[in-house]
């Protein structure tokens, strides 16, 4: 299966395994809650599902390496106790606390997250002395004299023989309590991820032109050549960082990433040519609807990998505006329930509103911090309720300059700039509205209803920032399009039905 399918099988089996009767005990026991086994090659994105999945469910998340571990760490280390037995007293051994059950324990404690996943991968990678524990461990989630806390799924990975030497084969006793999970790469549903995470579009449109180039493994005579989805992702953050200080991206760079010296030569010549498109194009004036003549009919006349890169152009420009607004909304939706909550304090108890906001703020910091400890808070969310907490304190020093008479006073100048953040959101709206009708009137008069139409109504619709915005406030020139491209795809299910009919 692919990930987005792994993703939501462990997503189902924690939903069970934490499903409680009506006295609060697990209806699966702890000791019957089968450690969930992800099976897949390297850099295929196993550990980032598992931070959406914490994400997603509210739960903490504690992620290890076993290659990195000893016998020692992962145990404990021994210690002589003594206890006494039919009255007379013994030297035993004991083990302390293993650095890794202890760190389930530490995260509880320090987020006041009872329940969560304690992720081990490359588990089938560990050193020989290590070996017999670990699959002590999978069998009962006991390391040294201590398990797992309960309320804590164990969620682990491996990779298959071929592409590490180093791993070890699981007797069927093992396997008998795993729940085995084979993962496979898919770069369609790679690419979804490639949206929420910003991925460069020189990357996405170079591997929708060349989609074997997504994942390859390979054996030459010069070692292991390989190009994995982690790999790419990598590629895109420094690119991303490096256009920002004005670095040049060279085959040197991508090389570092891409581990496939045809590949990394192909991207480096390709993102070249994605960086001239950028300029000869000017997707700023697209965008902003004053595009030259010219530049459609060059568009026009364009080959398809041409055409291609500058859709990649337009969505990625799109894409970040819209993943900035729904930050912005975010963030102004969690602002809006702390001053509901501030309300009956400022006006019915009279708690002064600079004592108010400090704690308020304090208690956001904490909860953030707590957050992103625990693994809780995806990117966007963290920014949305940073900018809530920047917003608060905004909020706190107007209300110091206006020095309102009373707590009453003071929360109508609350209502009032929340009033104008709402009303300055609503001018986003109508200028992301114009910005994604300008850009289908461009490749309407470009391209007209062809293929370019179709692929740009596709990734507007995969695009969770750009579903969002238009399933919240519309947008005309989508809605008429998309019924068109579902008419197309209709007529193309019909043709293929006529075609395997035996007339």
């Amino acid at each position: 299966m692919n990930i987005k399918q792994a993703k939501e099988q462990i997503e189902n089996a924690m939903r069970a395994y934490l499903t409680k009767d009506e006295f609060g005990n697990y209806v699966i026991p702890i000791e019957k809650q089968r450690p969930i086994f992800l099976m897949g090659p390297p850099g295929i994105g196993k550990t980032a599902i598992m931070e959406q999945i914490a994400q997603d469910l509210g739960v903490a998340l504690v992620s290890y390496s076993m290659t990195h571990h000893t016998r020692q760490s992962a145990l404990g280390l021994p210690f002589i106790s003594t206890k006494t037995y039919g009255g007379r007293e013994y030297s035993v051994s004991e083990y302390t606390m293993s650095e890794i059950i202890a760190s389930c324990y530490d995260m509880s404690e320090e987020t006041g997250l009872a329940e969560g996943i304690l992720f081990l991968d490359e588990i089938n990678c560990v050193s020989e002395t290590l070996a017999p524990s670990m699959l002590q461990f999978l069998q009962f989630k006991i390391f040294g004299r201590h398990r797992v806390p309960d309320g804590w799924i164990v969620v682990t990975a491996g990779n298959p023989p071929e592409y590490n030497d180093s791993v070890r084969d699981f007797d069927i006793v093992t396997w008998d309590r795993l729940k085995r999970i084979d993962v496979e790469p898919d770069f369609e549903v790679w690419k979804e991820y490639a949206y929420r995470a910003g991925v460069h579009p020189a990357v996405l449109t170079y591997l929708d032109i060349k989609r074997d180039d997504f994942y390859r493994i390979e054996t030459t005579v010069d070692g292991k050549s390989f190009v994995t989805a982690r790999g790419w992702s990598d590629l895109s953050d420094m690119i991303r960082l490096y256009e920002h200080h004005g670095i040049k991206v060279d085959e040197s760079l991508v090389g570092q990433y891409l581990q496939n010296r045809r590949i990394a030569k192909d991207f480096a010549v390709y993102y070249d040519l994605f960086m001239k498109y950028k300029t000869d194009y000017q997707v700023d004036r697209i965008l902003a609807g004053d595009a030259a003549p010219e530049v459609a009919a060059r568009a026009r006349a364009a080959r398809f990998d041409e055409r291609l890169s500058l859709l990649g152009l337009l969505l990625d420009a799109v894409g970040q505006e819209l993943r900035g607004f729904s930050v912005k909304e975010q963030g102004l939706a969690a602002l809006r329930d702390t001053l509901k909550l501030m309300k009956a304090p400022l006006v019915d108890k009279g708690v002064a509103f600079g004592e108010l906001f400090e704690l308020v703020i304090a208690q956001e910091r904490k909860l953030l911090q707590a957050g992103k400890r625990a693994g809780t808070l995806s990117s966007d969310a963290m920014r949305a309720k940073m900018g809530a907490v920047v917003a608060l304190e905004e909020e706190r020093a107007l209300l110091d300059a206006a020095a309102p008479a009373d707590g009453a006073a003071a929360f109508e100048l609350l209502k009032r700039d929340f009033a104008g953040r709402t009303a300055a959101l609503r001018g986003d709206v109508g200028r992301l509205h114009a910005m994604l009708g300008n850009v289908f009137a461009f490749v309407q008069d470009a391209f007209g209803e062809g293929q370019e139409m179709v692929i740009l109504v596709t990734e507007l619709t995969v695009n969770e920032y750009s579903s969002r915005f238009i399933s919240h406030y519309g947008c005309p020139e989508y809605f008429e399009h998309n019924k068109e491209l579902l008419f197309y795809e209709r007529q193309k299910e019909i043709d293929a039905e006529l075609a395997e009919l035996d007339l």
